[in-house]
């Protein structure tokens, strides 16, 4: 057997960070969903997340602005913010090998290839922070939350992005957008439209369900070692506002548990 790589080293530390209490094999629930989670099901789903949003990018990019009705333009922008918030939760089932636990090596590379799509982002650099954010949940080592000063909606994700990008990034965006755009004769307005807005988009609708809501101190302080809590939206909603990135202790509980078992975490009556 070949020697672990750093990816599957920080995805091992990930596990090691939940405490022994809530080990997966502690809930039958649980256990019945990590079993499935073997099966390939979480590959197939990844993949046709991946395939749609491409399909869509390529489409939107071509569209012809001047002669579609701009409810039409803004249905597509919607659609194309909810592929990309699908791409990064993609990649972070991935980070938890969660993905298709099977093969951690095709995982972790369909991951790669989910956050690059996403944002030209590094995979391990960002495994690297998400497991600093499962271990130290709400302190001063979590790279995902506050300082202390940025605790208000828009200063927090202001604090929170610009610790997650660089110049380097910037430049391969400009690089790609005018390759894009030379290459291939697309509009700018529609790179912007169907490119740019939807990551900022994204971003946002990833923090305030995923960080925001989920991390922010409650009036009586937090309930648990994961400084977490979950909304209550309904299945449906909860899929739509974040792939049930909502479900926020439950997958601090069961990082094992993909993006889409989440419903049945939380309500066991759901399972079969």
């Amino acid at each position: 057997m070949s020697n672990p790589s750093v990816l599957d080293y920080h995805y091992l530390d990930i596990q090691d960070s939940i405490p022994s209490e809530l080990a997966i094999n502690k809930n039958s629930t649980v256990a019945q969903i990590n079993s499935t989670t073997k099966t390939q099901a979480g590959l197939w789903i990844a993949l046709t997340i991946i395939a749609i949003w491409t399909v869509c990018f390529i489409r939107f990019l071509s569209l012809d602005l001047s002669q579609t009705n701009w409810v039409i333009i803004g249905l597509a922008l919607l659609l194309q913010t909810f592929l990309y918030t699908g791409l990064f939760i993609t990649a972070h089932d991935a980070m938890h090998g969660s993905l298709y636990p099977n093969n951690l090596k095709l995982n972790h590379l369909i991951g790669s290839i989910a956050v690059t799509l996403y944002g030209l982002f590094s995979y391990e650099e960002l495994l690297k922070k998400h497991w600093l954010h499962h271990r130290y949940p709400a302190s001063d080592n979590d790279p995902d939350f506050h300082d202390g000063e940025h605790q208000s909606l828009i200063s927090w994700y202001l604090y929170f992005m610009i610790r997650y990008w660089s110049w380097w990034r910037l430049i391969k965006w400009a690089f790609v957008f005018h390759s894009i755009q030379l290459l291939f004769h697309i509009s700018i307005l529609n790179l912007a439209l169907f490119w740019i807005i939807p990551f900022i988009c994204s971003s946002f609708q990833l923090f305030y369900f995923g960080t925001f809501l989920t991390h922010r101190e409650p009036p009586g302080g937090y309930q648990n070692d994961h400084c977490a809590q979950s909304n209550s939206l309904p299945i449906f909603w909860s899929f739509m506002t974040c792939y049930h990135f909502g479900y926020h202790q439950e997958h601090h509980q069961y990082p094992n548990v993909p993006w889409w078992q989440l419903p049945n975490v939380r309500n066991p009556q759901l399972s079969p």
